[in-house]
This record gives C-alpha cells, structure tokens and sequence, in this order.
C-alpha cells in the first residue's frame, strides 16, 4: 500500500465525521480506489539459478497461518470447531514428523509474533509490542460503533504522527533469519503477508533479507461480488471497518500494487510452487505467510459447498477457507516429492497466535480458554507441526513447551549456521531435543509483555496479570489445569510472589515501546465477541 493510503484514511476520517454511517461505508471503499488504485494483474518473474549447486544444505520452507485456532486443525481432534473438516494435509506433516503438543505463540497478536518469528527475540527486546495500524482506525471504529458494542478506548495525549503503518515495524539493524540464510548461500523468498513494516524503507522484506517478496497489500481474498466467492460478514463494527476499508491487491519487490491472480490461497500457493521449481537445483528458504483464515471471512465457493452440512453459514465460510489452507499444503509437500526434494526439506508450519473471538465463532480455540488478543491458553497455544524426513522420525509427539522464537535457532541449527553471538537470542535449536541428543525442557520459563499486560510460564506455572481498567490476576497450574479454569491468584500466594518477581525482573531488562501505545481493545474472554452481555468477563488488549 503507497503513501496514498494514508491521505485515504484521512479523507475517511473526515467522512465519517460529516456523513452518516451508512453513507460513509459507501464511501470508503470509493476514496481508497480513489487514492489507491490496484493495477491489473502482472506476472511475476521469479528468478532461476545460471547454474546448478552441489550442496548438502536443507533447503526450508515456513509456512505461517493467520489467526489458525487449536481446533481447526483435525490432528488435534478439531476441524473447523465442529469436527467435520478434515485438515489432511497438515495432520500429514505431524505423521512424517513432530507434533509439538505445547507450541506457544511469541505474542496473542500477529505483528509481534512475526517480529519474534524473524528474529529469534522477544519482539520487545526491540520496542516491539503493538501491532501497526493507520493511525485513525481506532477513532473510525469508535464511530461507527454500534449500539450494545463495546467501545475501544482511545488513549489521551497520543501522538498520532508516532503511531500507524509508516513509523511502527521491525528494525532494520536487528538481524532476520533471512539474513542470515541470505548471507549463507540461500536463495531466499517471501509470499503472502509480512505486516512487519512492509511500506517503510528499510522494513521491508527486500530490506530484511529477502531477495524477492511477493506481498500482500490488502485484506480481500478475492474481489467481494465475485460469482465464485462466498461472504460471511459479522454485524459489527470491526467487521464493517474491516470490509470498508480492503482492497484485492499485492505487490511485487516493492511495485505498484496490483489484482492477485485468483483467490489469494490458492495465488500464492501456485506462486511458491514457482519458487521452489525455479529453485530445485540451489538451497532455498521460502517463507509463505498465509492469510487464511483471518478476517474478511472469504470462501472460494467450491469448498464451501462441500460443508453443506454445517447449519453455521459463517462456520461453512471458515471451513472452506481451512480448506484452501489445507489445500496449500498438500501441493507444496507433492511439489517437493516431484523434485526429489522431500528428504532434505525442513518444513515448519505454525499459526502466528490462536483463533479470532471478533468472527463470532465458538470453539476454534477449544479445549483452550480465551482468544486472540488474549494470554489466555486460546491466545497462545496453537497448531505447530515440523517434517524433516533425514533428520526428524516420523510420527513424533512432542510434549515440553517450545515458542516461536525457536524457528529461528531450529532453522540455523538445520542450516548448520552459527547464530549471531553478539545479540540475546531467546529460541532454542529444537532439533538435538527431537533427535535425543539433548533432554530436559528447553524453556524452563517463557514471558510476553504487552504493555500493562503480561504474562509468565516458570516450569507448569503460568501467570497472567493487567493493570488496565483494574488489578487482574490470573494463576494457573498448567499440569493440574490445561484449560485455565481454576484461578489460583488468591491461595497460592508463595508461588505467585515468586512470578511477580521474576516477570518484574524480566520487564525491568526491556527498552521502551519503539511507538506508543494509542488504544485499549476489549476482549470478551469466554464468548465470542459478537455474544457479549454486561457482565461478563473482559480483558483489555493494548495496543
């Protein structure tokens, strides 16, 4: 998205103010086409290697879902929440090789996440703790809040100039995995969303270590009124913003933003396979940050169709979506085996945090508590499957607690690349712990700082605690109580004392946030959002 983007949500803002609610929804999508216009599709020329590369180096492929619950996965005995979508695919890459049963998110949210993802860091070593977003969002979604809705609570004395897509983004001096695979004779590759300062010089993908990234720039799966498409919109005002305000676009190594070439699951998977047929006779690291299933709720009408049986139509949408995803993964794994590739490729499939409680689905997060946007067992713990058949068996559980971060270490320890010493690197190398040349835990503790809101995982122990809009505790034994259903903030108070202390201890060694903080979001912890009635339980999310 250019700079365009930004007088759009300008001209929005004024809208909003002067017109009514139903005529300002017209109205944004016209101004941003308006400012931003989306070219026609182009082809994209993805390089090929002049000659061929003898080498022994893995080649690696990242595959990162958006907003996956714990439950739409069916190796986990979910599907879509209600158990009738199968994810075969991605099951398959837990059958070839781990399962890890206790994968944490770096971050409930999804900027964080990546940051940490890429890095290997705790994103808030580097002031890293809110997600980037225009600058007048919050204010937008505050008017056209509707009635019984909760209200976003904007921040006094912001400074607005600080906050929104052109300021917040990972720094350029910390190092990405891409770098250092770059750096190491990788070809390197980045498809689908980066939300990592993808429209700053110096944050983009080229910039982070990517030779080439084909980016989204927008929300929209496929074009809303498309004969092959299938919408579900949820009456609220997030949803409203959300469609209001997407656009069918992606770009190229930095080009003018341009229509996708079909629905953009499928776009991007038919573009990785391009990659990794160009690229059969070199390494390669190929990151594809899939968007599915996150919001706008877009469903290619085929798959929908095959969960006629669902009574939910927006559960049918969802489903549908989880199939496309699913869909990606298979071809990927056949486009390995058709190139004799299989063996000597790492791939890595995760979701950058648990399942959205603003879509209005039950269930995608169970048997976990709580959402995105939440600390909460639901927020954090999410679907993680690994496969590298010549150095990982087959059909591995993996129970002890792993994170985000250690994508980072496990990729350089299968690349053979020394990490860098002169910066904390918070992941682990999971491979000796998979092989069992190494046993024990690799995280005896695990923290994530949010602002006021944090949390702490010390061996089973996990501590949640908020300052905003009062005092919350939350103390769980994660062994006696997985799904965080007995609060033991009030009798354990020994233990307790001793979380405080070291999560104090673990914040007073972070720099302040890069931007500032602008809003609170509450968070209905659990219901879906669109069920909520006074007095249920909340949670505020800074951002």
């Amino acid at each position: 998205m250019k700079k365009y983007f930004f007088l759009a949500f300008f001209i929005i803002a004024l809208l909003i103010l002067n017109f009514k609610r139903d005529i300002a929804l017209t109205l944004i999508p016209i101004a941003l086409n308006l400012t931003n216009p989306i070219n026609e599709n182009q082809e994209i020329n993805w390089p090929t290697p002049q000659s061929s590369e003898v080498s022994n180096k893995p080649n690696i492929i990242l595959i990162l879902a958006d907003d996956l619950g714990f439950n739409d996965i069916s190796f986990y005995n979910g599907g879509a929440a209600d158990g009738s979508l199968m994810t075969p695919n991605i099951d398959n890459l837990a059958k070839e090789g781990v399962a890890f049963l206790n994968g944490y998110a770096a971050s409930p949210v999804c900027s964080p996440s990546r940051a940490a993802i890429m890095t290997g860091r705790y994103s808030s070593r580097y002031g890293f703790e809110f997600t980037p977003y225009p600058a007048q969002a919050a204010k937008i979604m505050n008017l056209l809040r509707k009635d019984g809705e909760l209200e976003t609570i904007n921040l006094e004395g912001v400074q607005w100039d600080e906050v929104g897509l052109t300021i917040g983004g990972l720094p350029n001096k910390e190092v990405t995995i891409a770098e250092m695979l770059q750096k190491n004779g990788y070809y390197t590759a980045h498809i689908g969303k980066w939300h990592l300062g993808g429209f700053t010089d110096g944050m983009k993908p080229n910039d982070q270590g990517f030779d080439d990234s084909l980016m989204l720039n927008s929300s929209l799966y496929f074009p809303k009124n498309h004969p092959d498409i299938v919408n579900a919109k949820i009456d609220s005002s997030v949803e409203d913003m959300i469609w209001a305000s997407s656009q069918f676009a992606a770009s190229f190594n930095g080009s003018e933003p341009f229509k996708p070439g079909g629905y953009i699951t499928d776009y991007y998977t038919d573009e990785a396979i391009r990659v990794i047929n160009n690229n059969k006779d070199r390494p390669f690291f190929l990151y594809l940050g899939h968007f599915a299933p996150h919001n706008p709720l877009q469903s290619l009408r085929k798959d929908y169709e095959k969960h006629n049986h669902m009574e939910n139509h927006t559960l049918q949408v969802y489903a549908g979506m989880i199939e496309a995803l699913d869909r990606s993964i298979g071809k990927i794994v056949s486009t390995l085996e058709e190139n004799g590739l299989t063996e000597n490729t790492l791939i890595i499939f995760a979701s950058d945090n648990g399942g959205a409680g603003y879509i209005g689905l039950d269930n995608i997060n169970k048997p976990y508590r709580g959402w995105k946007l939440t600390h909460f067992e639901g927020g954090m713990h999410i679907p993680f499957f690994a496969k590298w058949p010549a150095k990982i068996k087959k059909d591995i559980k993996y129970y002890k607690r792993i994170h985000h971060t250690d994508i980072f270490s496990t990729i350089l320890g299968a690349a053979n690349i020394e990490p860098p010493k002169e910066i904390k690197i918070d992941g682990v190398n999971l491979i000796p712990f998979l092989t069992n040349e190494k046993s024990g835990e690799p995280h005896e503790t695990l923290y994530w700082k949010n602002a006021s809101y944090q949390a702490i995982i010390h061996n089973d122990w996990k501590l949640i605690r908020s300052k905003f809009p009062n005092e919350q505790e939350y103390l769980y034994n994660l062994k006696n109580d997985p799904y965080e259903q007995n609060n033991l903030a009030m009798s354990e108070l020994t233990l307790k004392s001793l979380l405080h202390a070291k999560l104090n201890t673990h914040i007073e060694s972070m720099p302040e946030p890069s931007w500032p903080q602008s809003v609170f979001m509450p968070v209905v912890v659990d219901k879906p959002q669109t069920k909520y009635k006074k007095g249920d339980e909340l949670i505020y999310w800074p951002n």
